[in-house]
This record gives C-alpha cells, structure tokens and sequence, in this order.
C-alpha cells in the first residue's frame, strides 16, 4: 500500500504492518483514504481530530429570528414609551422580529384609535431598522402589530 505520513509526505510503497508499526510510534492512526486506487492509499493522522474539524467545519452559526413581544398599554407615560421604544430598538438589531401589543381593559375599548395611533408612531420611530410585517390589527381586547428587521440592517452586522 502507498503510506502518506501525517505531514503529507510520502513514505512510498510498504507493507501494511510497517505503516502500522510507524503510525503507532507516532500515537497516531492509519487511515485508508483511497481504497480503490492501485495500490490503496493510506494516511497517518489523528482521526479523532480530524473528524472534530470536520464536523466543526459544517457548523454555522446561523440566527434563528424569534418573536419577541412588547406589551403597552393605550394610556402609557412618555419615559415608559420610551423604555420598552427602546427595547424594540435592541430586538431589531439583533434580528428579531416584534410583536407589539396593546392591551385594552374596560372602557379603553371605545378608544382603540389611540392604541393605533400608538403603534403607527412607534413603527415611525423605527422605521429605519424596520419593515412593517403585520400592521395594527384588533384582535378582541388586543391590538397587535409585528415589526421585522429590515434586510439591509442585517447584512451589515455580518
């Protein structure tokens, strides 16, 4: 059989006991690579390593997008808008799309055109790092929107 040392060097045409006998005083492993060549083809390497790099190789990291929601409500202060605009900002920059929701309670059902004026200016306020996915849409006592980061924000952080 035709050896290949773990340095990628040939040591030629020898005998199957004598590569085993140089790759076991190496602490490595005699791998048949070419078994249907003339004569096989073997290397000497640390398999174990080698399929680690492998395996390590084929994995990407990819993103998974989730859903992550923020909860409003119709009546909210100027510093709360701001803390939860804030965490929208922070979701879309890393990728994720929004669920904002409007909660309504009792009486603030007469007055869901303030829960959408709401959610019309939060997606204005973040139109740069978003695409309006889902706009505002009554759902019982809810009102939802879903806000998606936009393509070119996302190609940019890669």
């Amino acid at each position: 059989m035709r050896a290949i040392n773990h340095d990628g060097e040939q040591l030629g045409i020898i005998a199957t006991e004598e590569a085993m006998r140089i790759a076991a005083e190496a602490h490595l492993d005699l791998v048949e690579v070419a078994p249907d060549a003339d004569p096989p083809v073997c290397r000497i390497m640390d398999y174990g390593k080698y399929l680690y790099e492998k395996k390590k190789k084929t994995k990407k990291k990819v993103h998974i997008s989730q859903l992550k929601e923020i909860k409003l409500r119709p009546k909210i202060s100027q510093h709360d808008y701001d803390f939860k605009s804030r965490h929208v900002a922070r979701f879309l920059e890393d990728g994720d799309k929004v669920k904002v929701t409007i909660m309504f309670r009792g009486r603030e059902m007469d007055f869901t055109e303030k829960g959408k004026v709401l959610l019309e200016r939060l997606a204005e306020d973040h139109k740069e790092n978003c695409a309006v996915e889902r706009y505002p849409k009554l759902e019982g006592r809810n009102m939802i929107m879903i806000l998606a980061p936009n393509k070119q924000q996302q190609q940019q952080q890669k």
